[in-house]
C-alpha cells in the first residue's frame, strides 16, 4: 500500500513540475464539479459468465443498480493534447468486498485519483473526445486500498472558459480491499485565475526593395530573382511566349498550352491528329476519321474505302469480294458454241451453279458480266459477239432466279487478253466470261 501511495505522489509531482511550459494553447487550470454513479453490478455478472452474455441478455446494470455520488475535480494541461486531472469523490453504500457478506450498513466510500486525459483534438476544438488512464486510492470504513481506472471521456467547451465533462471508467481493484466496478460521471468545470496574456508578435521589418536582376520586379515579389523576366509572370522569363513561366513549362522552347505545363497537345500516335481530337490516340490514323486507321468493317484487309464488298469478306487481289470460285464455280467452263453466244451444256451447267451461290450464299452480291474474244476475225465483230455473250450469261441466269438489277454486262472484245493469242491454247483461254463482284 506504502508503495503505491509513493507512486501517486511521484505522478503528482511529475505533472506539476510539466505545469512549467508555457503554450498559449494548453488548458489553464481549472476546477469541476461532478454527479456520479458507481456500478459494482455488472462486473459480478460479466466475472459470472461473459462480456457477450451480458450485452446479449441485457444484464448491463441499471440507473437503480448504481451508487451515486458527488466528487470534486482538478484539471490542469500538460501539452495541447494531454491534460492532467485529480478527482476526490464521495458516495455512501455498503461497499461489496470480495469474500466479505454485505453488512447492509452504508459507510462513507472515498475515491482518489490522477489521471491523464489524452485528447483526440486541442481545446479549439468545441468538442473532444478523449481516453483517461491512471491511478487512484480509496476509503470505505477501515479498508485501504489501491485501483487503477480507465475509461473514455467526452470534452464540450463553452467559450474556452467552462467545460461540459461526460466520462466512463472502468476501475480495476489492484488490492483486495477493492472491488471492479464501472464508474460513470458528468459534470462541469471552469477556468480558475487570470487568463493568459496573448503573446504579441512584432511585425517584422518593412522587406528593403532590392531588385538583383534588373527586371523591375523587386526580389520580394520575384519569382525568379536571379534571371530577369517578365512582369506579368512575376518577374519570370517565357522563351516560347506561350505564357507559361520557363519554371514551369516543361517544353520552355516549344509553346504549348497550361493543361500540358507548357508542352504542346500531345499527338501519341503521330497520324497528325492531336490526342485531343484522336478518338484512336494509339493507333494512327487519318484526319477523315478522327485520328482513327481507315476501317475494314469485314476484316479482310482491304479497306472500305477500297474495298467493293465492305460488309463480305474477300481477297485483295478480287478488290475485297468473295470469290465465285472459291465456292468451287468455274468461270473458266463458261463457254460458247464457236462463233456464237450460244451456251454449251457445260457452261449451263456451270451457271446453275452461279445461280445457286448468288441466290442463297451471297443474296447481296452485284456480278458485273463481262465478255472477252480472242484476236480472230474482225474487231469489231468480235467486240458485238463479246456483248452478246455476255447478255446470253445475263439471261440465263436471270432464268435462274438471280435478281436482274443485280447483273450488268460489259463486252470488251480482244481487247483484254490474258494469254497469247498467237497459240492456239493461248486463244482458248482469251476466249471467256468474267464475273466481278461488288455489293
Amino acid at each position: 500500500m506504502k508503495k503505491i501511495m509513493f507512486s501517486l505522489l511521484a505522478l503528482c509531482s511529475l505533472f506539476s513540475a510539466a505545469y512549467s511550459q508555457e503554450n498559449d494553447e494548453i488548458k489553464r487550470p481549472a476546477l469541476g464539479i461532478h454527479f456520479f454513479g458507481n456500478d459494482f453490478q455488472t462486473p459480478q455478472r460479466i466475472k459470472a459468465s461473459s462480456l457477450s452474455s451480458v450485452l446479449k441478455d441485457n444484464q448491463w446494470g441499471k440507473f437503480s443498480d448504481m451508487n451515486f455520488g458527488f466528487a470534486a475535480n482538478y484539471m490542469k494541461g500538460v501539452t495541447r493534447k494531454l491534460d492532467f486531472s485529480t478527482t476526490l469523490g464521495v458516495s455512501f453504500l455498503d461497499y461489496p468486498l470480495e469474500g466479505k457478506m454485505a453488512s447492509g450498513d452504508d459507510a462513507a466510500l472515498l475515491e482518489w485519483d490522477a489521471m491523464v486525459h489524452a485528447k483526440m483534438l486541442t481545446d479549439k476544438y468545441w468538442v473532444v473526445p478523449y481516453i483517461s488512464a491512471g491511478l487512484g486510492a480509496s476509503k470505505w470504513k477501515g479498508y485501504y486500498g489501491a485501483i487503477m481506472p480507465v475509461g473514455l471521456g467526452l470534452q464540450v467547451s463553452f467559450f474556452d472558459e467552462a467545460f461540459l465533462m461526460v466520462n466512463s471508467q472502468y476501475r480495476m481493484k489492484i488490492t483486495n480491499t477493492t472491488s471492479n466496478h464501472f464508474y460513470h460521471s458528468i459534470g462541469f468545470a471552469g477556468n480558475i485565475g487570470k487568463p493568459r496574456a496573448p503573446k504579441v508578435i512584432p511585425p517584422p521589418p518593412p522587406p528593403v526593395d532590392i531588385d538583383k536582376d534588373d527586371d523591375t520586379v523587386v526580389d520580394s515579389l520575384d519569382a525568379c530573382p536571379d534571371i530577369p523576366g517578365l512582369v506579368a509572370l512575376n518577374g519570370c522569363p517565357d522563351q516560347d511566349g506561350d505564357g507559361i513561366a520557363d519554371k514551369d513549362d516543361k517544353c520552355p522552347t516549344v509553346p504549348g498550352i497550361a493543361r500540358y505545363q507548357g508542352c504542346p497537345i500531345p499527338d501519341g500516335d503521330g497520324d497528325g491528329v492531336n490526342d485531343e481530337e484522336d478518338k484512336c490516340p494509339t493507333v494512327a490514323g487519318v484526319a477523315r476519321y478522327q485520328g482513327c486507321p481507315i476501317p475494314d468493317r469485314d476484316n479482310d484487309g482491304v479497306n472500305d474505302e477500297e474495298d467493293r464488298c465492305p460488309d463480305l469478306a474477300g481477297p485483295a487481289e478480287n478488290g475485297g469480294c468473295p470469290l465465285l470460285e472459291a465456292s468451287k464455280f468455274n468461270a473458266s467452263a463458261v463457254q460458247f458454241v464457236t462463233g456464237s453466244s450460244n451456251l454449251t451444256a457445260a457452261a449451263r451447267k456451270e451457271l446453275d451453279k452461279a445461280a445457286r451461290i448468288l441466290n442463297e450464299q451471297y443474296p447481296q452480291l452485284k456480278v458485273e458480266i463481262a465478255g472477252h474474244t480472242d484476236n480472230t476475225g474482225k474487231a469489231e465483230m468480235n467486240q458485238t459477239l463479246s456483248v452478246k455473250r455476255a447478255e446470253s450469261v445475263k439471261t440465263y441466269l436471270v432464268k435462274k432466279g438471280v435478281a436482274e438489277e443485280r447483273l450488268s454486262t460489259a463486252g470488251f472484245g480482244p481487247d483484254q487478253p490474258i494469254a497469247d493469242n498467237e497459240t492456239a491454247a493461248g486463244r482458248t483461254k482469251n476466249r471467256r466470261v468474267e464475273f466481278k463482284v461488288s455489293q
